[in-house]
């Protein structure tokens, strides 16, 4: 069974930078598509960015664009988020989500704080 774990959240003044990683276990990494989402305390979880199997395309939260940049390097089975002009408002726990045919997996998550 694949697994996925994310990496490289903290604590962050607003105008920073993060950059998020979700290292997938196990072979056919490539196949998947990969997605980035966050819960915020209180709020309902909600999508942030996704990124086809290829790398080819992909879409964000109207919230996130111009700011986050979502990739992927299947050689190393890891996604990426890069977080820029980073907000009090993006303060959530930011988790990646794997799809394949009907199988759905996640990550545990990774918590972001946006502070000053």
């Amino acid at each position: 069974q694949v697994r996925f774990v994310e990496s490289g959240g903290g604590v962050v003044q607003p105008g920073g930078s993060l950059r998020l990683s979700c290292a997938a276990s196990g072979s056919r990494f490539s196949r998947y598509a990969m997605g980035w989402y966050r819960q915020a305390p209180g709020k309902e979880r909600e999508l942030v960015a996704t990124i086809s199997s290829s790398g080819g395309s992909t879409n964000y939260a109207d919230s996130v664009k111009g700011r986050f940049t979502i990739s992927r390097d299947n050689a190393n089975n890891t996604v990426y988020l890069q977080m820029n002009s980073l907000k009090p408002e993006d303060t959530a726990v930011y988790s990646c989500n794997a799809r394949y045919l009907w199988y759905t997996y996640w990550g545990q998550g990774t918590q972001v704080t946006v502070s000053s």
